[in-house]
């Protein structure tokens, strides 16, 4: 297989399970990663950063409806947003995963550390006390101000909207 081909990284839960279950210097954060942007990537080479390896789990189209990102969400397929985030060098393996919660995939692959996005409070997530039950970590990164996903699809429909009214 081409060395830099992303499906080498992508993998069933299983298989990320049977590779880096229990490993010392595993780090994990889940997502939808739905229109990847820099505050993404600079998000996961962070993460990379606080470990030996970096594994995603990104929620399934199914999974990703129910947080309720908002209508029409997730805008790309859960196998296209895999497949993007495979492609970044910071990322060593991907999974799909089917849940609101990451806690049974997290229970199952024991990571070191459990990294998410400054918006949340690590004491009060459940997957905090269930990676430190092990003696794991969980860590909250800051984000990069003025990127998220909510941001770069407004800019997207007022620019379509300027164009749709220029074109009038």
């Amino acid at each position: 297989m081409n060395q830099f081909d992303p499906l080498r990284k992508m993998m069933h839960v299983d298989e990320a399970v049977a590779r880096f279950a229990s490993q010392p210097g595993t780090v994990f954060t889940h997502g939808v990663f739905d229109l990847l942007h820099r505050g993404h990537i600079a998000f996961l080479a962070e993460a990379r950063q606080l470990g030996d390896r970096l594994v995603v789990a990104i929620s399934s189209d199914a999974s990703a409806r129910i947080l309720d990102k908002g209508p029409g969400r997730p805008m790309n397929r859960e196998g296209d947003r895999a497949f993007q985030v495979a492609a970044l060098e910071s990322v060593d393996a991907v999974v799909i995963f089917n849940d609101v919660s990451p806690a049974a995939l997290l229970s199952r692959l024991r990571p070191s550390v459990f990294v998410k996005g400054g918006d949340h409070d690590m004491n009060k997530l459940a997957e905090s006390a269930l990676v430190r039950s092990w003696g794991g970590h969980a860590v909250a990164l800051p984000f990069v101000d003025g990127f998220s996903t909510t941001s770069l699809m407004d800019r997207i429909r007022t620019s379509t909207r300027l164009a749709t009214v220029a074109q009038s």
